[in-house]
């Protein structure tokens, strides 16, 4: 295949030396940073020294805008892999790019140090017209910062999408199934929990079932909770059938309690 930018084919390397393209740079998840080296200098060594004022207002200006500018005099192989990551998004995003490569930037930092990355690289896109193209195997990832979100399976495209859309309607169950944990039923067990359904599959999210504790002839009962913060995780058993369920209010139901559940929503496929 061939890749186009701006509708000129982006030359491989049988057709340049170099590959690459000069308005795109690429974070690896190796970070490819000169780890002996100052921050401040990884970020500065991708500047011309025509002018030193200039690039070095530059370099300080980049480091701000990553929350880097403290670690400017920490050798790279000081720093933790979070911190090693917004230097080597800095480093890229110095040279006037169009657009940005990340190949799974989150996986190397902690829960709280994620939140605020994607933050920052959301606002950064915003605040610049920056493309960026990033890959990842977190489907929060995809749904908090995408405008657009491809779901690829086996180098296959199978949704090419909002995100809003791409959850709400998804056009395969193994969309559904990464983007949002889904219980998906077949046809015949979805007819054992009250579901009538012309097609083979059943899907709906957890959080489409309504839980009541007041329960009638189609009741469920609970075999887990799974304790998950503000809300609690319910695997129900009806008729032999398990299905999933969440309740924003924890410790409401526990394990043995009979209830009601209603599927407001599902999707056939």
């Amino acid at each position: 295949g061939e890749i186009k930018f701006n509708g000129t084919k982006v030359k491989g390397p049988d057709e340049q030396l170099i590959p690459g393209h000069p308005e795109m740079k690429m974070v690896t998840q190796d970070f490819s940073l000169n780890i002996y080296a100052k921050v401040y200098d990884n970020i500065a060594s991708m500047l011309s020294n025509t002018d030193i004022t200039a690039k070095q207002s530059k370099t300080m200006e980049m480091m701000e805008r990553l929350h880097i500018t403290k670690l400017k005099d920490k050798k790279v192989i000081e720093l933790s892999g979070g911190e090693q990551q917004r230097v080597a998004i800095a480093r890229a995003l110095i040279s006037n790019i169009k657009i940005l490569l990340l190949d799974e930037p989150f996986s190397q930092v902690d829960s709280l140090l994620k939140n605020q990355l994607r933050a920052d690289i959301k606002r950064l896109a915003k605040e610049t017209g920056l493309t960026i193209i990033l890959v990842s195997h977190d489907p929060a990832d995809g749904l908090f910062l995408a405008d657009q979100l491809l779901i690829l399976k086996d180098g296959q495209l199978l949704q090419n999408d909002t995100p809003e859309n791409t959850y709400q309607y998804p056009s395969t169950i193994y969309t559904a199934k990464i983007l949002g944990n889904a219980v998906v039923l077949n046809q015949a067990d979805a007819e054992q929990i009250g579901i009538k359904t012309a097609k083979q599959h059943v899907v709906f999210y957890p959080e489409w079932v309504e839980v009541k504790s007041s329960w009638n002839s189609r009741r469920f009962e609970v075999k887990e909770v799974y304790y998950k913060g503000f809300f609690d995780e319910l695997v129900l058993e009806r008729n032999g059938v398990i299905i999933r369920a969440l309740q924003l209010n924890s410790g409401e139901h526990k394990k043995n309690d009979h209830v009601q559940a209603n599927i407001g929503r599902f999707l056939e496929f």
